[in-house]
């Protein structure tokens, strides 16, 4: 899968949040603290960048594919 060049922090966020049970809880900073519960706790930092860099891009994605159990294609493109 190639990662998107232009996905910025802010539609990252509420693109976690509207389809992957992210709740937004703090902003430190440029950076938003995501939380959710299911299927475990865990907290998320992600930076409100415009675009976000792409190593960074693809360790969000990375580690919010392991704690859902999906695969990384499908966080981004939701069904």
């Amino acid at each position: 899968m190639k990662l998107p060049r232009d996905l910025s922090g802010a539609e990252l966020i509420k693109l976690l949040c509207k389809h992957h049970g992210y709740r937004r809880v703090n902003q430190e900073g440029s950076h938003v603290i995501l939380e959710t519960d299911s299927p475990r706790h865990h907290r998320l930092a992600v930076p409100d960048h415009s675009p976000l860099r792409v190593g960074t891009l693809n360790a969000i994605l990375r580690t919010v594919a392991e704690v859902k159990g999906l695969a990384k294609d499908d966080i981004l493109n939701p069904r």
